[in-house]
This record gives structure tokens, sequence and C-alpha cells, in this order.
């Protein structure tokens, strides 16, 4: 029988199949049908749909973008991040105030600030071009060449998520322990030293968690490049997401956008794993 502790778990139970376990399972259904804008149905297809995937080059092309984009950003976010987070973290002067600052990209919406960097990156009346032009650089075709718009891209997420990197990295400084400084400061380490003998390994497992948070994150990147760049020009910065929501919401392909979503998730969860696995056997020394 069910005793009362149990009658407590039930509504997150409930909640948990309602949000997660059934869309899932209706995902999965849907995707072995042939659900599109001519015939709505669940009439059962096969592994049709999952045929199409693999032969679909777009689809691919799009993730090994969204691969490399979430390299680089994330990585970039990382770097500026502990850069940043280090100088707070020394008490430089003026640290409450930079604690401010850095946390306001973060804090507007991802739409909002696309729409104010579309207007920095106009190729005519945006202040980018402007700047550069003061330096005796000629107008770089930020949003009209693929090279242009990927940097684009790339340039509104560092922006905006370093931040995040930033407040995280930031609580794991505060909390280390002051004895391993003292001991290296005995043995008159100086300030790369102490840092990576010191500090960076002992921020190891903050390291894994930020980047492996700022990863899941990075690797569903749409509302950037829907706002930004519409995916162009051409399919220059369309990400696995941006292809799937053009498939399931704008050509209405139901049956075939869930299997690109099912297919998406499967790589997605593997490849985070042995990213996680690899970062924890160089940072930590082993895999856990």
């Amino acid at each position: 029988m069910l005793s009362s502790k149990h009658f407590f778990l039930l509504p997150a139970l409930l909640t948990l199949v309602a949000i997660i376990l059934f869309p899932l399972l209706f995902t999965i259904r849907v995707s072995f049908s042939s659900w599109d804008v001519f015939q709505s149905g669940l009439d059962y297809i096969g592994g049709k749909n999952y045929g199409r995937v693999f032969a679909d080059e777009r689809f691919w092309q799009s993730l090994g973008r969204l691969s490399l984009l979430s390299l680089i950003s994330v990585s970039l976010q990382y770097t500026l991040g502990f850069a940043l987070a280090l100088a707070v973290w020394k008490q430089v002067r003026g640290g409450r105030f930079l604690r401010v600052l850095f946390l306001i990209p973060m804090m507007t919406t991802p739409v909002v600030m696309s729409v104010i960097w579309r207007t920095v990156f106009h190729e005519s009346l945006g202040p980018a071009n402007d700047i550069l032009g003061m330096f005796g650089i000629g107008a770089v075709p930020w949003l009209s060449s693929a090279t242009g718009a990927f940097i684009s891209v790339l340039i509104v997420e560092v922006w905006q998520w370093t931040p995040f990197m930033f407040l995280l990295l930031l609580a794991g400084l505060v909390s280390l322990p002051r004895e391993p400084y003292l001991a290296a400061a005995i043995d008159g380490a100086g300030t790369w030293r102490t840092f990576w003998q010191v500090t960076f390994p002992l921020m190891a497992p903050i390291t894994i968690g930020a980047l492996i948070i700022r990863l899941i994150e990075a690797s569903k990147i749409m509302d950037t490049v829907y706002v930004l760049t519409s995916g162009g020009p051409g399919t220059a910065t369309e990400t696995s997401s941006y292809y799937i929501y053009i498939r399931g919401l704008r050509d209405f392909q139901i049956g075939y956008s869930a299997a690109l979503s099912l297919v998406y998730l499967v790589i997605m969860i593997v490849s985070l794993t042995v990213i996680a696995k690899l970062l924890l056997r160089l940072l930590v020394g082993k895999v856990g």
C-alpha cells in the first residue's frame, strides 16, 4: 500500500510525466508518421523519416555549423569569464560596480539583444563599420556575407553569455580554501605559478560544470540566429534548432521534424556525455 510519503511525491511525479515524459513519447510516435501540411494524423510509415534524416545533407551541415559555433563561443566565454572573475576576485578598484556591469547582458532577453546588434552590424548605418572606419578599415559586410554573419552570431553569443560564465567562475573562486595559497606563498610561488598549480586545479570541478552547462545552452541556439541572420545568407548561419524550426513550423512537416528532433537529441546527449568524460580525464585526471 502507498504510504503518506508517497502521496507527497505524487504531484511532482505527475508534473514530470506531463511536461517531460508524455511530450517525449508523443514525439517518438509522431516521428513514425507522415504528418505534414497535406495530411494530419498518426498513420504509421515505419522508419522512412529517419532514413530521410540520415540522407539530409542540410541537417548534417547545420549540425557541424552548430558544433563549430558552440565550441568557439564557449571557449571564448570561458577564457573571458575566467579573466574577469579573477580580476574581480583580486579586489580590483570598482569591483562591485564591475560585477553589476558584467551581468547586464545576461539579464537582457536574447531577442532584444539580437535586434540591437542587428542595428549595430548594419553595413551603412551601424556603428560597427563607423568604428572600423576610424582605424582606416573598410566597411565589413557583417550580415550579408557567410563569414561576416557567422562572426556576428559568435560576437553576440560571447557578449551575452560571458557574464554567465563569469558568475559561475567567480562563485567558485570565492569558495576556494585559503590554505593552498598560504603554502604557495611560503614556497615563493609567483602569480603565474600559483594560478597554474593552485587556482586552476582547484577550479577544475567548477570549470567542468560551467563548460557543460554552457555547451548545453549553446547547442540550443536559435533565437539569436532567427532575429540576427534568419540562418543566412543562404544557410551560412543555420543551426540544427533553426533547421528543425523551418521543417516543423514553417514547412509544417511535423513527422519529419519530430524525427529530426529525436536524432538531434540523441546526438547531443552522446556528444555532451563524451565531452564531460574527456574534461574529467583532462582536468581531474579520472573518469567520473
